[in-house]
């Protein structure tokens, strides 16, 4: 015989039909308990909660004893049984909280006994399981809502150390004026840029784009940051110039993205303006929109050149153009989130977009916000950087306009 753990109670005035029906419950394995009223089985009863009751009692004894039971962990199941009842009593007990119902003696049909037995349990079983999956993932959820609570401090900070890596606004040197945008699609950002004097008369200017996005993308950025402080460091102590050297630089950068094996790569353009011979220095690392250069009484246009992502291949190399500033001039530099938020169907149609904006009078960060309605955005589909160099010796537009 299989051995049961099951426990049933009974709950009927009447001893005999009490014993009876233990005496079959037993012998089927169950753990059988009788009681001749509801209030002694609470009394008596001392032990686990039952698996089913049985129980021989009017419509409104059963819906007591249904509402004692809502507050058990689990589902327990009424079987109500009764010597003799009509149509209506049988819908009045099962309203008031019965399962099911069986003629007395419950036994004399052990079929029917065995099959609403049998039901009843596995009932019970799949609530249980339920509630069981239920509770595992009330925990789960919990533990994920505190994950993502940390996760998002986390972002905060991590956010907060990005924008203050950032470069000052409207920096002045020499008569041009670097300024940026920097606006994140996520908490972090995987687009960065950056500007700084390397001497008295040259300027280092660079808008980078990883991929990706995240807290990885945002520690290449870091990694970015560090790496031209300390460049700039030894370039302060002689020890080397790689920084004065865009095609160098875009190498070291190659060679330590590969060594944090992160499996991230950038695109990125650089620049070096000799404010002295007027003259921009820049290498491109597959940056993607070129840089729109627009000089006085002449049309604006893309700035020419193509390169190699950076952090992909061992050995690259990079080309070095130079473009002379004989005349006033202003710089536009975007990562590609730019045109993602430009309205038009081909790459081609939305660099033509941005070119045409340029060209109609919107020079600086402030007026190409505006036209394409980045403050209205609350959501981005992509990180959106832009950096502009504009010569503002000569220039009839206020920087900040």
């Amino acid at each position: 015989m299989v051995s049961r753990t099951q426990r049933i109670l009974i709950i009927d005035s009447d001893a005999n039909a009490r014993a009876e029906l233990s005496r079959y419950l037993e012998v089927r394995g169950f753990y059988a308990l009788g009681y001749s009223t509801p209030s002694a089985a609470i009394e008596l009863y001392d032990g686990p909660a039952p698996d089913i009751i049985f129980a021989d009692l009017p419509s409104d004894a059963i819906r007591d004893v249904a509402n004692h039971l809502e507050n058990s962990e689990y589902f327990i199941p009424i079987v109500a049984c009764a010597e003799q009842a009509t149509g209506a009593d049988v819908v009045a007990v099962m309203r008031a909280g019965a399962s099911d119902f069986l003629l007395k003696p419950c036994s004399s049909d052990r079929n029917a006994l065995d099959d609403v037995i049998a039901k009843l349990l596995e009932r019970a079983r799949i609530n249980r399981l339920n509630q069981l999956y239920r509770q595992e993932l009330e925990d789960a959820n919990r533990e994920l809502r505190s994950g993502m609570s940390e996760l998002s401090a986390d972002h905060r900070a991590g956010r907060k150390v990005q924008m203050k890596m950032l470069p000052e606004h409207n920096m002045e040197v020499n008569g041009v004026v670097i300024d940026h945008l920097i606006k994140p699609s996520l908490f972090l950002s995987g687009d960065f840029l950056d500007y700084f004097k390397l001497t008295d008369d040259k300027v280092m200017v660079y808008i980078a784009d990883v991929s990706g996005h995240g807290a990885s993308s945002a520690f290449v950025t870091v990694l970015l940051k560090n790496l031209t402080s300390r460049l700039r460091r030894d370039l302060r102590r002689g020890f080397n110039d790689e920084i004065m050297h865009p095609e160098l630089f875009l190498q070291r950068i190659n060679s330590e993205l590969l060594d944090t094996g992160l499996g991230k790569h950038v695109t990125i353009f650089m620049g070096i303006i000799d404010l002295k011979t007027r003259v921009l220095s820049y290498t491109v690392g597959a940056h993607l929109p070129m840089p729109i250069i627009a000089f006085e009484d002449q049309p604006a246009r893309f700035l020419e050149g193509s390169g190699l992502p950076v952090g992909l291949f061992e050995e690259p190399e990079w080309q070095v153009l130079e473009l002379a500033l004989t005349a006033p001039f202003r710089l536009l530099m975007f990562s590609d989130g730019i045109l993602e938020v430009i309205p038009a169907k081909s790459l081609d149609e939305k660099e033509r977009t941005l070119l045409e904006l340029v060209s109609g009078g919107r020079h600086t960060i402030a007026s190409l916000s505006e036209a394409l309605n980045l403050d209205e955005m609350t959501e981005l589909p992509d990180d959106i950087a832009m950096v502009s160099v504009t010569d503002v010796l000569s220039d009839s537009e206020s920087p900040s306009s």
